[in-house]
Order: structure tokens, then C-alpha cells, then sequence
């Protein structure tokens, strides 16, 4: 049905649905997914409550959803369906291209759904509709199809601040002195930026490095040697003393040359049309020279049109719509000839030197003003480096302000794929913070999400924690580093640098994924030393042997007071939470022995007490385990098939033949009672397990016993009668961690959901016991079934378990 290609895109075949664990909001209702997609039409996202079934549009799921169709119609039109029924039909709007890959983001939230396209979310939208009747619960993304193929990939879902329609403008770079957190800051500073381009230094003296002088009156117009020579071939040489004489051209022919050079558009009089076409070819701007001779033939063609006295109007015609317009898209400048004026250095105008590594680069001022606010700042209020050739930089990567540089002469960012690509990208994300270069800070932030590693996300936080504008990417950071908690708090000790509040974050997080409690223990008390090597626990608490909390926890000694809590203690070990009773930490950090305290009258008394089930502390971190989760009747998502899968590393082997579970019945192994039957994908006519005396009493049962190294806590389960019409009424559905001691989990008296031969049937585990994790299972009858002849037989040919597994 899904196949990767290459492993760099998912392909979705017609009328199928993929859905991914980790394409989920963060927050009910709220969420965007932005994403690039390869389709000749019917682009398809599927948002749902819950995860629902790969055969989307041939199994119609009854819980409440949206659908989002772009280039639906064969391409024609947009669609949006609520709950199957079509609310929104448009024409026209965010279609496909079977070309090549396109970029689009759909955002949700509490029923506002918009779309656009491009690679920034909240950017170029170019639809919107409010659904009357909002969807709150929707979570899950499903990416599905029409009747065509459809490729997908750089699939992320990001979060929404509280005003998600200012996301990008939250992370567009701040100023070069800094500023305030504020809405109004950050919207001046867009507004800023998005009206700043080379039409900034249109007929500027600023940073000018040459001029004409026009007409009889000698008037002169400055200009810059590198965007025209970029844009034209002008006869610049060190022998004209950057001047160049056009006394025989009037000044708006000459204005009008430079302001299309400049801005991409200009206009001029009929009766200089002429003129302009011929200064456009004596300077080779070929692209302005194309457009006069096409207008002068329409003129030809139709002097009524020549004899009106308007106006002309020209405008390069811009292959980058989607695109910002600021430099270099949208603007007659040859990127290849800026580029090789660049490595040549020639008409260079100032030597970046960066502190410890010398002289680096010698650019062009009015191109490092034109992407940067900062430096346009530097070189013209009166600084140094206003009438200095040189500029001095500290704190700077050499190789990522070359990479910087190169980006401001092509619009592209050019990193090669190394073993350093994730510092280098980082860095390059804090210099472009640093001198506000937007685009390059966007392009950075989005190819930093998508390429995130588990080695980069504590070095990414150290560096953007204290960074206004870095929020999405901080926040993304620490939702990975609890998603990967083990391996970020063993691999290296960079996460106890972290400030008090990122790693309080990391702790707290709903999505905190942790092998084991004693883990986050580890982590907290490593953190609050500042250890400057891995250890445990139980070496703090050998130096609190001879030595006091004060002096090894120091300013964090608080701080551990504040941490301990989100340890869930209860569900450590009893023997260990015996060992931490009677711990030095317990005589020496007073919450400490009061939460292990807690944990030790929670595991002897057990959930009877009151209120314990719906305390944090008292419940496992589903996060820690592998969802496993119900889609259907006999589908391949339970925890017995997954076992036969090698846990998701071969093809299906019979989980009993392979020896990765255990089936034993209440009757002894016979042809009857085969226990690899019933976890075999094949139907059985006839799987029976009979009684057995237990302390007296009659009992008949099927267990699982999922293995010493593995638990579930389950919250779903499927039986499926075998071709017997022994139905059975009365039963229990059990858990336990010792195959000993059992805990009902479901408790079915006179079900009568199963009534026909080869039945399959379904239940959830709700309760408390639902948060429990057991390695034994069994379904164990309590009254007989409906055959009278033989009432003590369990007859069911297939079992399946869901849940969270591990």
C-alpha cells in the first residue's frame, strides 16, 4: 500500500491513508502541518481524533473528522469535507504539480482552517474557512490519496503560540542592538523589513561607489558599481575616477534605466521610449532592452496606442511569484556575473576581518545593507566602519559567514553534508539572528527542523534558549530531548548546562519518553551537582556519606526541591524504593524522604487509596512505550502480531514458533488445543481449552506470557469465536505481573456480543487498571457457555492484545 522511495519520501497509494505516531498536535484542535507533496491531483490530509484506518475511503471512519482535497476534480478545485459530508468546493485553489515536489502548510485551530503554500507556514495563505460547528478534538494527521498517487515528504507538525498568525513573524531575526518581546516590536520590525530592498539605494548616496553625469546641466546620479555591472556591462574602469558622462541623455531616460535595475519596474514617456531602448542596449541590460522593443511594436502595430500620450509602462517579469521581492527575485540582476564579481572581489568597497582567523571575505556594502539591517545601520550612522574600509567581527564562525555570503549573492544557502552539517547549520542560524538576514533565518529554522538529530538537540537549546526569536525552535528542541530523554542524559553532559527552566521543561513534558523512573532520578541529581561525569544516584549518595547537600548541589539545592516531585517514585521497584528509604538522600534533602515515603505506603497499600489513581505520580508515562493501537477487527497493529514481527524487525512469523511469546491453555497441548492457533493469521474451525481443577474449583483459561523483558499496559483487546457454537457469555479478562497474582481488567457477565460462528469481537480496558503494565494475559471463563452439551469449553481461535508496549 505505502512504500518509501529511497527512503527521502512516502508514496500513498489511491484511496489509502498513512498515519505516523508523531504526526499528532501537541494540542487538541490546534496544530499545523506543514509539508511537500508530488501529485498529479487530490493531495489529501485526513485530521482525526484518533489514528483510523489505512483503507481511508473504502472503510468510512464514523468518529468526527476534516478532510482537506487540494487539486481535487482533477486538479480543479479545493475541497474540504466535514465528517464525509462537503462543506468547502472552491475553483481554482492551491493546486497540484505533477512536476516536481510543492510545499504547503493546512493550520487548524478550533476550526479555522487555513492553507497556503510555500515552505513557511503562515505565509502565502491562500485560503481560509471557519467552520461553524468547530472539531476541537481533532489530533492525528493521516496523509492519503485520491485515485492517483501521491508522494510526501518533510512532513512536520508544528505547534501554534498563542497568536498563531504571527508565528513567522515571532521568529523572523531581530534587530542587530536587540529589543523587547512584544507583539508591536516584532510586527515594526516586519513591516520594516518586508518594505526594505535595492529600491532602498535607488539614486542613493549612500554607499555609492560611482556616478553618471547627465545632460548639458552636468546633473549627477549616483549608482553602484556592482549592481549595475551584475544587471548590464558598463564601461567602469579605476581610470574614469568612477565617474561616467552621458551628457547627451536627459535625466529621466536615465532614471528610468536605473530604476528598472533597481526595483524591476519603471516607467517613461512615448516619447522617450526610444531613448531608454537605446541606453538599455549601449549598457546591455538586455532584459529592459527586450522589453522596449516589444512595447515599441505594439506601437507599431496600433498607433492609436502610440498617439495617446501615457505613460509606458515595463516590468521584468518575475519567475519567483512565490517568492519575497526583496533581492535578488524579482530584479534584472544576473546572479551568476554578481557571484564571480564576488570571488573576484572586484569593485569590493570593504575587508571583513573576523577576530583570531584574519581578513575572510571583501564584499560589497550595498549587498551585505540590502540583506541586512544591521550592517546598512553600521555603514551609515556615523560608526567606524561608516568611513572605514575595514570591519572587525568577533564571536563569528569564519566558515558560516562565507556560507552567509554566499547566500547574500544568491539566495540559496550552500552547505555540504558533513559530519559537521548540524553545528554549522546552528551557527549559521545565530549569525543570520545576529544581523537580522530573514530569509537565511527562516531557511535555517526550517531545514534545522527537519534534519533535528538526537546529538543536536541539547547543544541547539544551549544556544537558543535566551533568543526571543528562536521560540519554535527551542520549543520543538525540547519536546525532542524529553521524546529521547535516555539518550540525551547519558550520550554526553551537555544537558546540565541547561538553564533552570529548559530542563524544568524537559522534565515536565507530557511527551517525556524514560526507560525507567530511576532514569529521571539520575537526571535530575546529575543536573542539580552539575556533574562533570555520568553517574547514579547512588554515588550522590556516597559523597553525601562525608559531606552535606549544600555543598554538592550548591545554587541548585532549590531547584532539586522543585525537580524531585515529577519523579514518579511509586513506580520504581519496591526493593530500590527500600534502598532510597534508607539513603543518605533521605536523611539530607527532607522532600526526598517524604516522596519515597509516598511511593512506599503507595506500593503496600495499592490502589485502594483514595484519589491515587488520577495523581500524575501514581501513573506510568505511556510515552515510555510503543503504541500499539486498535484500528479494526483483525488488523496487524496488535501487540501478538508485532511480537511475530521480530518487534518490527522481519516479516510475520508465528510469534509461538518464533519463541518470542508463550500460549499455554487450562487442557493439555492436542489438536484441539494448539496454542500457536490462536495467534495464527489463519482461521481455526476448532481451539478449544477445557477445564481444569485449581484449588478445587473448575477452571478453564488461555494465557499469554509476553516475556521477561516485555510488558503491556493494555487497553484493548480482540477475540474471535471459533467455528463452535460454544459462545461464551461470562468471562474475565486478566493481567499480572508474575502469572501468579491476577488483576481483572475487563469484567464481562452475560456479554452476549458473540452469536455466530467465526465472530470477531472487541472491548476497551477503561478503569484504573488501564495505566498498568503486566506481562501475563488471559482470558479465564466464570459461567458457562450457551453449549449445554459441553459448557466448560473455551472455543475462541484467535487473540489480540493493544496498548502501550514495551
Amino acid at each position: 500500500m505505502m512504500e518509501e522511495k529511497e527512503k527521502k519520501f512516502l508514496t500513498v497509494a489511491p484511496f489509502q491513508c498513512a498515519w505516523r505516531k508523531d504526526l499528532k498536535f501537541r494540542e487538541a484542535g490546534r496544530g499545523c502541518v506543514a509539508f511537500d507533496a508530488f501529485a498529479h491531483n487530490d493531495v489529501t490530509l485526513v485530521f482525526r481524533e484518533n489514528v483510523g484506518s489505512q483503507h481511508y475511503h473504502y472503510k468510512r471512519d464514523d468518529s468526527p473528522h476534516y478532510t482537506v482535497i487540494l487539486g481535487s476534480h482533477r486538479n480543479r478545485r479545493l475541497k474540504i469535507e466535514v465528517d464525509g459530508k462537503t462543506e468547502v468546493d472552491v475553483e481554482g485553489i492551491g493546486l497540484c504539480c505533477s512536476s516536481a515536489f510543492q510545499s504547503y502548510w493546512i493550520c487548524i485551530y478550533d476550526g479555522l482552517i487555513s492553507i497556503g503554500k510555500g515552505r513557511y507556514p503562515f505565509q502565502n495563505l491562500v485560503f481560509q474557512w471557519l467552520d461553524s460547528n468547530p472539531n476541537c478534538s481533532v489530533r492525528y494527521v493521516g496523509l492519503s490519496s485520491w485515485d492517483k498517487h501521491v508522494g510526501y515528504r518533510n512532513v512536520n507538525v508544528l505547534s501554534l503560540p498563542q497568536n498563531h498568525m504571527l508565528l513567522w513573524k515571532q521568529v523572523d531575526s531581530g534587530e542587530y542592538e536587540g529589543k523587547e518581546d512584544s507583539e508591536e516590536e516584532l510586527e515594526d520590525e516586519q513591516i520594516e523589513y518586508d518594505k526594505w530592498g535595492l529600491d532602498n539605494f535607488l539614486e542613493s548616496w549612500e554607499l555609492s561607489d560611482m556616478f553618471f553625469v547627465v545632460g548639458e546641466e552636468e546633473r549627477p546620479v549616483p549608482a553602484h558599481k556592482v549592481i549595475l555591472q551584475a544587471s548590464g556591462n558598463f564601461p567602469l574602469s579605476p581610470s574614469n575616477e568612477n565617474v561616467l558622462q552621458l551628457k547627451d541623455l536627459t535625466y529621466p531616460t536615465l532614471h528610468a534605466l536605473l530604476q528598472f535595475i533597481y526595483t524591476g519596474h519603471t516607467q517613461i514617456s512615448e516619447s522617450q521610449l526610444g531613448s531608454l531602448w537605446a541606453l538599455s542596449r549601449q549598457f546591455e541590460v538586455m532584459p529592459l532592452a527586450k522589453q522596449c522593443e516589444e512595447t515599441v511594436e505594439r506601437f507599431q502595430l496600433n498607433k492609436k496606442l502610440f498617439d495617446s500620450g501615457r505613460n509606458v509602462e515595463l516590468s521584468y517579469p518575475n519567475s519567483w511569484p512565490h517568492c519575497s521581492a526583496t533581492f535578488p527575485f524579482g530584479l534584472p540582476i544576473n546572479v551568476l556575473k554578481l557571484k564571480k564579481l564576488h570571488s573576484a572581489a572586484q569593485y569590493s568597497d570593504v575587508n571583513i576581518y573576523i577576530e583570531g582567523h584574519g581578513l575572510v571575505a571583501q564584499p560589497h556594502r550595498v549587498i551585505l545593507s540590502l540583506w541586512s539591517i544591521p550592517f546598512a545601520k553600521m555603514f551609515t550612522n556615523g560608526m567606524r566602519e561608516s568611513s572605514s574600509l575595514e570591519v572587525s567581527l568577533s564571536d563569528v564562525s569564519p566558515e558560516a559567514f562565507k556560507i552567509m555570503l554566499d547566500f547574500m549573492y544568491s539566495g540559496e544557502i550552500s552547505l555540504e553534508d558533513t559530519m559537521d552539517f548540524g553545528n554549522l547549520l546552528l551557527q549559521l542560524l545565530l549569525l543570520a539572528d545576529k544581523f537580522g538576514v530573514t530569509l537565511l533565518y527562516q531557511e535555517c529554522c526550517k531545514t534545522l527542523l527537519e534534519c533535528l538529530s538526537e546529538d543536536l538537540e541539547c547543544p541547539i537549546l544551549l544556544a537558543v534558549s535566551s533568543l526571543p526569536s528562536c521560540k519554535l525552535i527551542e520549543e520543538t528542541c525540547v519536546r525532542k530531548c524529553a521524546m529521547h530523554f535516555d539518550y540525551c542524559t547519558t550520550a554526553s553532559l551537555d544537558f546540565i548546562l541547561l538553564d533552570d527552566t529548559t530542563f524544568s521543561s524537559i522534565i515536565q513534558h507530557q511527551e517525556l519518553t524514560v526507560t525507567s523512573e530511576e532514569r529521571v532520578l539520575n537526571a535530575i541529581l546529575m543536573w542539580c551537582m552539575r556533574a562533570k561525569e555520568l553517574c547514579g544516584w547512588e554515588m550522590v549518595d556516597e559523597l553525601l556519606a562525608n559531606s552535606t547537600a549544600d555543598l554538592i548541589f550548591q545554587e541548585r539545592l532549590p531547584s532539586l526541591s522543585d525537580l524531585l516531585p515529577f519523579v514518579r517514585f511509586p513506580l520504581l521497584p519496591y526493593h530500590l524504593l527500600q534502598k532510597l528509604g534508607q539513603s543518605n538522600l533521605s536523611k539530607h534533602v527532607h522532600i526526598f524522604y517524604n516522596i519515597v515515603r509516598e511511593a512506599i505506603n503507595y506500593v503496600e497499600f495499592g490502589l485502594g487509596r483514595a484519589g491515587s489513581d488520577q495523581n500524575i505520580r501514581f501513573q506510568h508515562r505511556r510515552s515510555s512505550y510503543k503504541e500499539l493501537q486498535y484500528i479494526y477487527d483483525g488488523d496487524s497493529n496488535g501487540v501478538l502480531y508485532f511480537a511475530g514481527t521480530s518487534y518490527g524487525e522481519h516479516q510475520w512469523v508465528n510469534p509461538v514458533l518464533a519463541k518470542r511469546i508463550t500460549i499455554t491453555a487450562s487442557s493439555p497441548t492436542s489438536r484441539y488445543t494448539d496454542p500457536k492457533a490462536l495467534v495464527s493469521r489463519t482461521y481455526q474451525g476448532t481451539c478449544i481449552a477445557g477445564p481444569r481443577m485449581e484449588d478445587g474449583n473448575k477452571c478453564v483459561w488461555w494465557m499469554i506470557d509476553l516475556g521477561q523483558d516485555h510488558q503491556l499496559v493494555c487497553n484493548y483487546y480482540t477475540l474471535r469465536q471459533d467455528g463452535s457454537r460454544a459462545y461464551i457469555r461470562s468471562w474475565n479478562f486478566q493481567g499480572s505481573l508474575d502469572g501468579k497474582t491476577w488483576t481483572n481488567l475487563r469484567v464481562h457477565e452475560y456479554d452476549q456480543t458473540i452469536c455466530k460462528p467465526g465472530q470477531f469481537a472487541s472491548w476497551a480496558i477503561t478503569g484504573p487498571n488501564s495505566l498498568l503494565p503486566f506481562r501475563f494475559f488471559r482470558v479465564v471463563l466464570t459461567g458457562p457457555t450457551v453449549d449445554a452439551s459441553d459448557p466448560w469449553n473455551l472455543c475462541i481461535c484467535y487473540l489480540e492484545l493493544y496498548g502501550f508496549f514495551r
